[in-house]
C-alpha cells in the first residue's frame, strides 16, 4: 500500500529529472479532434442510492441502524424516473447507467417482480438511449445477508440465479453491461458496515470472481455482441490491489476495460498518507490530468481493448465549488479535455459517463452533492431538480463531441501522478501554453 502513497525515492528522482530534462514545451494549440459520432456520452446511477423506499438488503439495514444519515426516499426514482430520464435525453447523451436491484426484483427466495425495472428500461430506450445495466451495485437482499451474505459459500449461486435472470429478461434491449461496481470498493464497504470481517476479504473476492466468469458466459450466450465489464475504481492504491486481486482473474472475460475516475494525487498534491492510514477525512484532489495516465495504464496493460470511463465527477458540499475552487463546469470540461487527448493519442476510449445525474445517498450520507441536478433530498420535499451549470457544459461537450478546438485546461498538468507511476514522470503529457 504505502509505495503507492509515499512514493518511492527513486520515482522522486525520476520527477525531478523530467522536470530538467524533458520539460513540457509550450505549444500553439491545434485544437482536439471531436471524438465521433460512434463515441458513447453517458450518465451514471444506481438503484439504492436514487430510487427511494428500499427493500430490505444489506444496505437499508446500515441506513436504519443509526449509524448513518436517514435514507428517507433519496431522491425517490422509483417515481420520478421519467423527469431524469428525459433530463438525461436533452443533455444529449446515448447511455444511462442504471442498476438493476437484487433486493427489489427478488424480495425473497423464488418470489419476482421486475415491473418497476421493465418500465424504467423501456423508458431509457424510448428516450432514445441505450442501458448499461449494472447487476451488482454493491446491495443484496436481507434474506441473502441472513445466510451470510458474502461469507457464504452458497451467494454465488444466489447471485448468480438472480443475475441470470436479469439478463434473460434485460438481453433484448441490448444494454452495456457492468458486473460488479468497483468491487474492492464493494469489499471495503461490506467491511465497513459490519457484513464482512477481515478474513472473509479473500473468500468474497474468490466468489465475486467466480460469479463474474459464470454470469459473462450466459450474458454471451443470451446476447449476440455483448459488451461486459466489471468497473474498476482508480484511487491512489487501487489500481495495483484491483489488477492482481481481480482484474487480472477475470482479464479473458471482460470485453471492454471501465474505470472509475474522480480524484488525484502527485508531487504537487501529495496524498495525505497519515489520513488514508487512519481512516480518517482528507482534502479532496481534484486533477483532471489524471484520467488521461489512467486510460494510458489500461490501454498498455489491455492493448487494443476498449476503454470505458464508467463514472467520474466530483463532489460539491453546500456550494457549487469544492474546496479547491473548481467549479463541476470547468472539472467536467478538463475532464473531458483529456478524455479527447487520450482517444488524439491513439487511445480507444469508447464512452464517458458522469457520476451522476442527480445527487442522490452516497452510501450514509446527504453531504456530497455529485448531481448535474441538485436535489435537496433533506429540505426541499418537492425534491425539485435544479439544473446546475455543468448541464449546459455537458449538452455543449455531448453535441460537439468534445471541447471545442482550442480549449485549454484550467490547470496544468501535475508532476508525477500517482494514476500511473513511474510511466507519469518518465513520460509526462502536457498541455499546450502551459
Amino acid at each position: 500500500m504505502g509505495h503507492r502513497v509515499l512514493f518511492s525515492l527513486v520515482s522522486v528522482v525520476l520527477a525531478a529529472w523530467c522536470a530538467v530534462v524533458i520539460p513540457g514545451k509550450a505549444v500553439a494549440d491545434p485544437g482536439l479532434p471531436p471524438v465521433g459520432g460512434k463515441f458513447l456520452w453517458g450518465v451514471s446511477s444506481s438503484g439504492f442510492q436514487s430510487e427511494g423506499f428500499a427493500p430490505d438488503s444489506n444496505w437499508s439495514r446500515y441506513a436504519g441502524s443509526g449509524r448513518a444519515e436517514s435514507y428517507l426516499n433519496s431522491v425517490d426514482f422509483l417515481h420520478r424516473y421519467g423527469e431524469d430520464i428525459q433530463n438525461a435525453a436533452d443533455l444529449g447523451v446515448g447511455v444511462y447507467r442504471v442498476s438493476v436491484e437484487w433486493a427489489r426484483v427478488q424480495l425473497n427466495p423464488g418470489e419476482w417482480d421486475f415491473s418497476f425495472y421493465d418500465n424504467m428500461i423501456a423508458r431509457i430506450r424510448a428516450a432514445g438511449m441505450r442501458p448499461m445495466i449494472t447487476l451488482d451495485h454493491w446491495v443484496f437482499p436481507g434474506w441473502a445477508l441472513d445466510r451470510g451474505g458474502w461469507r457464504n459459500p452458497g451467494m454465488v449461486e444466489d447471485w448468480l440465479t438472480n443475475a441470470r435472470a436479469v439478463v434473460d429478461r434485460y438481453a433484448g434491449a441490448d444494454p452495456l453491461w457492468v458486473t460488479f461496481n468497483e468491487p474492492l470498493a464493494y469489499v471495503g464497504k461490506e467491511q465497513e458496515i459490519g457484513d464482512i470481517g477481515a478474513g472473509d476479504v479473500v473468500p468474497m473476492i474468490d466468489r465475486m470472481v467466480a460469479a463474474h466468469r459464470a454470469i459473462y458466459d450466459h450474458i454471451h450466450a443470451r446476447q449476440g455482441g455483448a459488451l461486459v465489464t466489471s468497473n474498476i475504481a482508480f484511487t491512489d492504491v487501487g489500481a495495483d490491489q484491483a489488477d492482481t486481486s481481480f482484474i487480472d482473474r477475470i482479464a479473458d472475460k471482460v470485453d471492454y476495460i471501465g474505470i472509475d475516475y474522480y480524484y488525484g494525487g502527485s508531487l504537487n498534491n501529495p496524498p495525505n498518507v497519515l489520513a488514508q492510514l487512519t481512516n480518517q477525512p482528507s482534502p479532496l484532489i481534484l486533477e483532471p490530468d489524471g484520467i488521461y495516465y489512467a486510460l494510458r495504464r489500461y490501454a498498455h496493460r489491455f492493448p487494443g481493448r476498449p476503454l470505458y470511463i464508467v463514472e467520474n465527477g466530483m463532489p460539491t458540499y453546500g456550494g457549487s465549488a469544492t474546496t479547491d475552487g473548481m467549479t463541476r463546469a470547468d472539472n467536467l470540461r478538463d475532464t473531458v479535455y483529456w478524455v479527447q487527448r487520450a482517444k488524439a493519442d491513439g487511445m480507444n476510449v469508447i464512452g464517458y459517463n458522469y457520476w451522476s445525474i442527480t445527487d442522490n445517498y452516497e452510501w450514509g450520507s446527504y453531504a456530497p452533492r455529485f448531481g448535474l441536478y441538485t436535489v435537496d433530498v433533506t429540505t426541499d420535499s418537492s425534491l425539485s431538480r435544479r439544473p446546475t451549470p455543468a448541464v449546459p457544459a455537458y449538452r455543449d461537450i455531448a453535441l460537439s463531441g468534445g471541447v471545442p478546438a482550442g480549449y485549454l485546461p484550467t490547470r496544468a498538468p501535475a508532476l508525477c501522478s500517482i494514476q500511473d507511476l513511474p510511466s507519469s514522470c518518465l513520460f509526462p503529457v502536457t498541455a499546450p501554453g502551459r
